[in-house]
């Protein structure tokens, strides 16, 4: 094995690897169990950095077992699975961060972050994985290894949402399986490949196809939280907030999300999608969460479940730019991929300071949080603005390439109206929030203050790591046309797509 093939190897093992030791530390190693935490995120952002110019020169990084006839374990990275690895591995790093200082003197810390380490781990695995097999191991990995994040608590609450999530997302899994396995029958082993492998069976299976098809997206709909199949997500709430953040930001929503681009662009291809009549109805399933989870957004005055509602209709702008046919609508999802991440990350770090600094849980709550924590509720506010779509933050330009891509492929009458009351939606509840954090006076003493230095809002290692997202945020806005830039990556992927 050359080091190109075992480079893969060593980015799983980087988080793997660590984590499987953190298990077996005391509660009381904290300095050995930060240094193991923080030189994997490290050691992995290197390697990710290096396997980033690799491809980006087209340098073959690929590494196959075979397990059994027809079962191939296949790691290979592209384009679109560096874009999601870099995302993963960069919020990995700032979330180790949160978390170290979040959790600080509670118990069961080596617990909660070796199971941390192996979600790292099964979201990198899946992003890597070079065919379907592969991909569905990872993903349901992926279920197990964070059940016991959300049920980290241990409250009566904690382990009843996990329940919930784990039920949602095996059953998930489930039809996932079936489809792959369906699949696998009429195509033999699948592998990613750009442009898709299916166009050339023959027309006779084209009625299997659309069935598998839909079993693939409800498999993949469960983690991306499309509409009906959304129910955990809210309820996987009571989770801590570096959890929180995870499940939103970094691993499952994003794997859901991840999965359904793969499937069209690299299993199906865009264009014998578009053949099959697949695409419009993903589109519409993802235009109703869009406005549905903005809609329950509004009526939520729990911080957390607000933005978990928000969840819901921002990820389904990464199926709507799937399912709208046309290199600029591929971009605009592309591209939120890692937009929505660094925004939505931002607010979930955010809250969890309101929480653990002042024991604010609720929008109720907030009145002059603003005077109290600036660092933090400036951090919220560009989260949030460019959740709304203002420029020059991320969000903005999702939205855009979104736009113009729905005008490129004809479908302006439907999808542009679904942005427009979207963006609306969104600053219906978002701008209140902002207007009580900065403008209205602070109703009485904060629900649960506790003890911080002199002059200081909250702990380091709270206040740096949504300040930093929240300047990514930012600088992919205003720095998008940049070399190396998120959106820069999109075109390239959406160029390497689309057969021209």
């Amino acid at each position: 094995m050359n080091l190109s093939n075992g480079l893969l190897l060593m980015i799983l093992g980087s988080s793997l690897l660590p984590g499987l030791a953190i298990f077996f530390l005391r509660e009381g190693s904290h300095r050995l169990r930060t240094l193991l935490n923080m030189f994997g995120a490290v050691f992995k952002l290197i390697l990710v950095g290096v396997l980033t110019w690799g491809v980006l020169h087209e340098q073959i990084f690929e590494t196959r077992w075979m397990l059994a006839p027809g079962l191939e374990l296949v790691l290979h990275a592209d384009a679109l699975s560096v874009l999601f690895v870099t995302l993963s591995t960069i919020l990995w790093l700032v979330t180790t961060v949160y978390a170290i200082g979040y959790l600080e003197g509670s118990p069961h810390r080596s617990r909660f972050f070796g199971f941390f380490s192996l979600c790292v781990t099964a979201t990198v695995g899946l992003a890597l994985a070079g065919n379907l097999f592969t991909f569905v191991l990872f993903y349901e990995l992926l279920t197990l290894s964070t059940y016991p994040l959300v049920a980290h608590k241990g409250s009566e609450k904690s382990v009843r949402g996990a329940r919930i999530y784990l039920a949602y997302t095996l059953t998930g899994g489930l039809f996932l399986l079936i489809g792959a396995v369906w699949l696998q029958s009429l195509a033999g082993p699948v592998e990613f490949v750009e442009g898709g492998v299916l166009s050339q069976l023959s027309s006779e299976l084209h009625g299997e196809l659309v069935i598998i098809f839909l079993l693939l997206m409800i498999g993949l709909g469960v983690k991306a939280a499309l509409v009906p199949l959304h129910g955990w997500l809210p309820q996987a709430m009571v989770a801590p907030a570096p959890v929180s953040a995870l499940l939103h930001a970094v691993a499952v929503v994003k794997a859901g999300a991840f999965g359904i681009v793969r499937v069209v662009y690299d299993v199906y291809g865009i264009e014998f999608s578009a053949d099959l009549g697949v695409l419009l109805p993903l589109g519409i399933v993802a235009a109703v969460t869009i406005v549905y989870g903005s809609i329950r957004a509004l009526s939520q005055d729990h911080l957390k479940k607000r933005l978990a509602y928000s969840t819901v209709s921002q990820v389904s702008y990464i199926a709507l730019g799937t399912a709208i046919f046309g290199p600029l609508g591929t971009i605009g999802g592309v591209v939120h991929l890692v937009h929505q991440g660094v925004m939505k990350i931002t607010l979930f770090f955010a809250a969890g300071n309101y929480a653990e600094t002042l024991g604010i849980h609720k929008v109720s709550e907030m009145n002059g949080v603003g005077r109290r924590m600036p660092g933090t509720t400036l951090a919220f506010s560009i989260g949030a603005l460019g959740m709304i779509g203002i420029p020059p933050v991320a969000g903005f330009v999702s939205k855009w390439y979104l736009g113009i891509g729905a005008l490129e492929a004809g479908m302006a009458g439907w999808v542009l109206p679904v942005l427009i009351a979207s963006s609306i939606l969104n600053a219906a509840y978002f701008l209140p929030i902002l207007y009580r954090a900065w403008f209205m006076p602070q109703k009485a003493q904060w629900p649960d203050e506790q003890v911080v230095l002199p002059n200081r809002e909250t702990h380091a290692s709270l206040l740096w790591p949504p300040l930093v997202t929240a300047s990514l945020a930012l600088a992919a806005g205003l720095f998008a046309a940049a070399p190396f830039s998120p959106l820069e990556w999109a075109e390239l992927i959406a160029d390497r797509e689309y057969i021209r």
